[in-house]
């Protein structure tokens, strides 16, 4: 299978975090849709990565998609149980991941425009959600060792890739300092082989 994304996306890098993690061996593209040269509205109509295609060619698109297939497809190193209470609290948990992520890539394209062209009031509607989810992940998380309590689970591997985006594309959010129990999380995430080998770049 070949997995087709940039290394900068945080969707990209949660999928890539699940085949490392569920020892899935892939072809990994690189290409991403905002460049000139891109091909990814090939094979995703929407234009959008990640795409997983399969060995008979099927593409896969959206990473929530994705990564379920993956789980699915694999026995080994389960991410996310049988349909049940805790599956929905694991797709909660992604849902709010994936929601900072957007509320923070839709920030930093905003922030690529001309400054005479931003608009303040938007900037500031994404940066709120994203104040208001991480006080909301850390309250969840409490003084819990893994997101679902005493297990590593799909939802540490999304909230991990969206903390690391915020590192990687706004440092300025002093997130560490005001949910320590979040730094925690994030500092053993990134004691895992499959979080170093896919650090966004660029």
């Amino acid at each position: 299978m070949k997995l087709i994304g940039s290394l900068t996306s945080p969707y990209v890098r949660k999928v890539r975090v699940v085949l490392a993690e569920k020892k899935i061996d892939y072809e990994f593209e690189v290409d991403s849709p905002w460049t000139p040269a891109t091909q990814v509205a090939n094979v995703n109509p929407l234009g959008k990565i990640p795409v997983l295609v399969l060995d008979d060619n099927t593409a896969l698109f959206d990473s929530r998609v994705i990564v379920e297939y993956l789980d699915n497809v694999a026995p080994n190193n389960k991410l996310m149980p049988g349909p049940n209470r805790e599956r929905t609290e694991i797709k909660r948990w992604e849902a709010l991941a994936d929601g900072v992520c957007d509320a923070a890539a839709l920030t930093f394209l905003e922030k690529k425009r001309p400054a005479a062209q931003q608009g303040a009031d938007w900037i500031s509607r994404q940066l709120d959600k994203i104040d208001r989810s991480l006080e909301f992940m850390a309250g969840e998380l409490g003084h819990n060792a893994w997101c679902m309590g005493t297990h590593f689970s799909l939802a540490d591997v999304t909230v991990g890739c969206a903390l690391g985006y915020l590192v990687f594309r706004f440092p300025e959010i002093a997130w560490q300092e005001k949910h320590p129990n979040l730094a925690r999380l994030y500092d053993k995430l990134m004691g895992r082989a499959a979080f170093v080998d896919t650090m966004p770049q660029g």
